[in-house]
């Protein structure tokens, strides 16, 4: 069993990114976890190692460039925090 699976992602509105590896590219990507579940199920991991091997870059592949390891990122989902003087924005952990 995946330690995170994309239905966990999902429930707790987080967001991930793939980035390319190339240092010619850079190029980053918001993935739709929605179509991750109907594509891959909502039991499917959602960690690096659960992901990385599904993508690839479209540009550097059609630029000629090697493929190099892509790059996932997870972020959490960011509340405003109502306590003190000033808004600034916070990680929801739970």
């Amino acid at each position: 069993m995946p330690q995170k699976t994309l239905a966990d992602t999902l429930a707790a509105r987080e967001t991930i990114y793939v980035n390319c590896g190339h240092p010619m590219c850079c190029k980053s990507i918001k993935l739709d976890i929605q179509a991750l579940i109907d594509r891959l199920g909502p039991d499917h991991g959602s960690m690096h190692w659960d992901l990385v091997g599904l993508f690839g870059c479209s540009d550097c592949k059609a630029a000629g460039r090697d493929q190099r390891p892509d790059v996932l990122r997870m972020h959490p989902r960011l509340r405003r925090a109502t306590a003190g003087p000033e808004s600034r924005l916070e990680a929801d952990i739970r």
